[in-house]
């Protein structure tokens, strides 16, 4: 077996089909691609749980079910808690809607298994605000609980503008992570004036270049090099 097939099977237990495929057309090829992602995915200023959970968050936002999927693997595998998941998901709905939140239901499910934990589950069809409601059931501080209630006012009274504000408090995941969410999330859907926005703003609240730096690593995995131009371009020159 190769390098590039040993690395993904570790990752995900078995080599997905897309590897193999890579690999039997073109094993040079999934050998370049393997050692990009192992550089862009290890331990850095952002943790391997951190980078997971952010593209879990990232592709949630853009729709992408498939990435999400198998990156909450690598998010659990890494320690992240359910609690966790769940609000790196409810960012999500900045960008995506909706949708969004029903798509990450997938994440969620399958999160629940790699766990053992044994919890009803809710129809991905389901609205946001239940949707919502649904994740606030596995609220297990005061704190957390407060938070959920909060969110489903704003959802009942339809203020989208404090309910967006609120999403990106922190709570059991940091406010700096949240923005550093969003900034990947535009990062990934190639919206340059955004990308720069969210950057400035993560800056304002703490986070630090390299971590914005890391971030654009990992977009690059997930939304190719394009990715990395917009991001590029909000960076600031060493």
């Amino acid at each position: 077996m190769t390098t590039g097939l040993e690395y993904f099977k570790k990752v995900y237990d078995v080599v997905p089909g897309w590897v193999q495929k890579m690999h039997d057309y073109n094993p040079a090829m999934l050998d370049h691609y393997t050692a990009l992602r192992g550089a862009a995915m290890a331990q850095g200023v952002l943790s391997v749980k951190e980078k997971d959970i952010l593209l879990v968050g990232m592709n949630a936002a853009r729709h992408y079910a498939r990435s999400m999927v198998y990156h909450t693997k690598g998010a659990i595998d890494g320690g992240a808690t359910l609690e966790e998941l769940i609000e790196y998901l409810l960012v999500a709905y900045n960008y995506g809607g909706e949708k969004a939140l029903q798509i990450g239901l997938q994440s969620f499910d399958y999160a629940l298994e790699l766990t053992n934990k044994n919890a009803d589950k809710i129809s991905h069809e389901a609205s946001a605000s239940d949707i919502v409601r649904y994740y606030s059931t596995f609220a297990s501080k005061d704190k957390s609980k407060t938070y959920f209630e909060q969110l489903l006012s704003f959802f009942v009274a339809g203020d989208e503008n404090a309910l967006k504000d609120a999403l990106l408090n922190g709570n059991v995941v940091s406010t700096q992570m949240k923005y550093i969410l969003m900034t990947g999330i535009y990062t990934t859907v190639l919206k340059n004036a955004e990308t720069d926005y969210w950057a400035r703003q993560s800056r304002e609240i703490g986070v630090e270049e390299a971590e914005l730096a890391e971030l654009g690593y990992i977009c690059l995995l997930t939304a190719g090099i394009p990715s990395w131009f917009e991001i590029s371009d909000a960076l600031i020159q060493k």
